[in-house]
């Protein structure tokens, strides 16, 4: 499937309802599960969306139309974080992250880009040219991994739990 911006906002544009209706009312213990002791967990997830919003999707779309490859992108800080999730509920950062994806849409919209713009360059600071195609595309794409991360995080909490059904629950592995 070749990316077009209107179905990569379908996508954009529903993750925050998405994040939602996984999170929202849930206990400590499901929103701070990780796989591992250096994994995300949920509430991480949902933090690391956040700061990808403020620092990463937007901010280089402009510079590749407004500068090209010009200059390179300012690195991106995965656990960038820390202080977005710090002290403020579940409920608060959902309805940050609903509002920034909001606002992020409306300017993408703004930015009024075309088919063709998709092939302008960018310089990502790690992988040299890329173009303004690959960044949305891997905006859609972020955004459906770590909801697929959070899926397995909360269901890897019931691994034993599971007992033989285990065999049937892919997800598990």
């Amino acid at each position: 499937m070749e990316f077009h911006v209107e179905e990569g906002i379908e996508v954009l544009a529903q993750t925050p309802a998405v994040l939602s209706a996984l999170l929202r009312g849930k206990s400590a213990a499901w929103l701070n599960a990780r796989k591992t002791a250096e994994a995300f967990s949920p509430i991480d997830v949902l933090g690391h969306l956040i700061y990808g919003e403020l620092t990463d999707w937007i901010p280089r779309s402009r510079m590749i139309l407004e500068h090209g490859d010009a200059r390179a992108f300012e690195p991106f800080d995965r656990f960038g974080f820390g202080e977005i999730v710090a002290g403020k509920s579940v409920y608060e950062l959902l309805d940050q992250f609903a509002r920034l994806r909001g606002e992020s849409l409306r300017v993408l919209g703004e930015l009024g880009v075309r088919e063709a713009d998709l092939e302008l360059k960018g310089r990502h600071p790690e992988f040299g040219d890329v173009t303004l195609g690959n960044l949305l595309a891997t905006w859609v794409v972020h955004d459906l991994g770590h909801i697929a991360q959070i899926v397995r995080t909360m269901a890897g909490e019931y691994r034993e739990a599971v007992g033989p059904w285990r065999a049937y629950t892919t997800i598990l592995d």
